[in-house]
């Protein structure tokens, strides 16, 4: 795999590095996983509200009068 940044993307990622003392690919791959993670709790939230949600539609009806 080849990732491509613009220069000012390098060049923040470089900055970055040396502040850390961690190379580039360190904090790219950690990021990587952190977007992942994020993103697919928000999928597996939005599918259980989704399928759980109309079961109890009708009791937060009522809670909500």
């Amino acid at each position: 795999m080849t990732l491509r940044l613009t220069d000012d993307e390098a060049e923040a990622l470089r900055l970055r590095s040396e502040l850390e003392q961690r190379s580039m690919q360190e904090i790219a791959r950690e990021a990587i996983r952190e977007y992942i993670e994020a993103h697919s709790r928000s999928e597996l939230l939005d599918q259980v509200l989704d399928e759980e949600l109309p079961r109890y539609a009708e009791a937060l009806r009522r809670l909500g009068e």
